[in-house]
């Protein structure tokens, strides 16, 4: 039975490698590539995706999987071996569901598309977008129906990001977390209380914010001897390898909070990533569990530590020496309400942790009514604005600033939307959990200490990879189940104070 583990292990790191090289000139084409060689990219995208398609589909992972499904090496489920034979067999059964031209065409239409949302976005035109989407969308209806689904076609592709999840689930979770965001919104803005928001508005020229940015990300662990930062139209971190992990971000000079917390957010997916098994890359042992739990690592240090005040009273001096003329006759106080002001605002990833989630929902929607035939392609800008006026009393003069904000749909993400805010769940649940086994995140941030807790994170979260679901990873390490308890606790926590509301 050891050898055909290791066979099967072999075939899945053979996999990774394909897939891994495909990452690379991803990374490349979002970074360096001259825009004149996006239609080759495209070809060489979607030879390495059929390839990789083709070694993970071959009829021997099947032979080896139904051997060793009944093995002691697969009888403890949570234990590596166990969760490989477990995981793969998983995998394998959905990717044979898929004709290989589909998902040729889908990697194809990806990098096209991708490229195309670009060149829209900078033009503030979607009509050069929209035959892209029309497409993509048409492709991830195919891929749905070849998945199958019990009940509506976005339970199939929600699957691909947080595993075993379904729609209703998720709408039931954010819908009850938006009954209790909108109250306290509504109070923040009815408070009269308002920032200092100039501070952040004033110039931050952009080497200072990348030495700024980087430095913050390396006290908070991440390792440029593993990884690196660089400048991309839409921030994101991808893995290359087991030690090559890359986090890229974008600055505003005019904007402090947009690069910066961009960078914490893409450090702490890059954290995950570094905190994973090396010597279990390209199994499940050695994987990240759902992109839900893998944004609860990157909104975690983004919000819950780089936006406290304990943070901001370790890193106030650093701030005023990079910045001088933008700190002048600021006070860490002011700092600190102004990096968490509330306002609803047009754009998700500048959004505050009050109103982010109604970006989240005003998407979560919208995908859901495109698969499902209810929302045509050209007539999304539209939708998208009726969302903006309902959710958060606001709507973009532009579509750079309403549907062509984000990359996700260009790059056929259907699904990913909603893991951003069950990683704010996460989240604020972990950390709760993580400030009582340390005893008290915050006297530790004030001094600095954040390595404390990228070791806890790394045992109790990155290091078991895909050997719990996220189910039971959050119930393990927390004793609860996932709820919006713990988030709404630090909201009140924090923003009823500065906004001057009682509990």
């Amino acid at each position: 039975m050891t050898a055909s583990y290791n066979e099967l292990c072999f075939l899945a790191r053979e996999g990774a490698l394909i897939e891994s090289i495909d990452a690379v000139i991803g990374w490349d084409e979002r970074t360096y590539m001259p825009e004149a060689a996006g239609e080759y990219r495209a070809e060489q995208r979607t030879y390495l995706s059929g390839l990789a398609h083709q070694k993970r589909t071959q009829p021997r992972w099947g032979e080896l999987l139904n051997e060793l499904a009944t093995s002691d090496l697969a009888k403890d489920t949570h234990s590596d071996t166990g969760t490989n034979i477990r995981q793969m067999k998983r995998e394998y059964d959905k990717r044979c569901k898929l004709p290989q031209k589909l998902v040729e065409e889908l990697t194809r239409t990806a990098a096209l598309g991708e490229q195309a949302w670009v060149r829209a976005r900078q033009a503030n035109d979607f009509a050069q977008f929209e035959p892209h989407l029309t497409k993509m969308v048409d492709l991830k209806r195919q891929q749905a129906a070849a998945l199958g689904y019990a009940d509506v076609p976005y339970d199939a592709l929600l699957d691909d990001y947080e595993p075993a999840a379904k729609t209703k689930e998720v709408a039931a979770v954010l819908g009850k977390l938006r009954e209790q965001l909108v109250p306290l919104v509504h109070g923040i803005m009815e408070s009269g209380r308002r920032a200092p928001l100039e501070i952040i508005q004033r110039k931050y020229p952009q080497p200072a914010q990348a030495a700024f940015g980087r430095m913050a990300a390396t006290a908070i662990g991440f390792d440029f001897n593993r990884g690196r930062l660089d400048v991309t139209h839409h921030p994101f971190c991808t893995e290359l390898g087991p030690n090559d992990c890359r986090i890229l971000t974008r600055y505003d000079e005019n904007f402090f909070n947009g690069a910066f917390f961009g960078t914490l957010h893409e450090a702490g997916h890059g954290i995950y990533d570094q905190g994973l098994r090396t010597e279990h890359f390209g199994t499940p042992a050695g994987q990240y569990v759902s992109l839900g739990i893998h944004e609860s690592q990157s909104r975690m240090w983004e919000n819950l530590v780089a936006r406290s005040e304990a943070f901001w009273q370790h890193f106030f001096p650093q701030w005023q020496q990079q910045f001088p003329e933008a700190a002048s006759g600021v006070t860490p106080a002011q700092l600190f309400a102004a990096v968490n002001h509330v306002q609803p605002s047009l754009i998700r990833v500048e959004a505050d942790e009050a109103t982010y989630n109604l970006h989240i929902i005003v998407r979560f929607e919208l995908e859901q009514a495109l698969l499902n035939g209810d929302l045509v392609v050209k007539d999304l800008p539209g939708a998208w604005r009726e969302k903006y006026r309902e959710y958060l009393g606001i709507e973009p003069a532009t579509d750079a600033e309403g549907c062509l904000q984000d990359v996700h749909w260009s790059a056929g993400l259907f699904g990913y939307f909603p893991t951003y805010s069950l990683g704010n769940l996460y989240a604020a649940q972990f950390f709760e959990q993580a400030d009582a086994d340390l005893g008290g995140l915050n006297d530790l941030m004030r001094r600095g200490e954040f390595l404390r807790l990228k070791a806890w994170l790394n045992e109790k979260i990155h290091r078991p990879g895909q050997c719990y679901s996220a189910t039971e990873l959050v119930q393990r390490i927390t004793g609860k189940p996932l709820s919006s308890d713990a988030l709404m606790r630090h909201l009140n926590n924090k923003l009823l104070p500065l906004y001057g509301l009682k509990g």
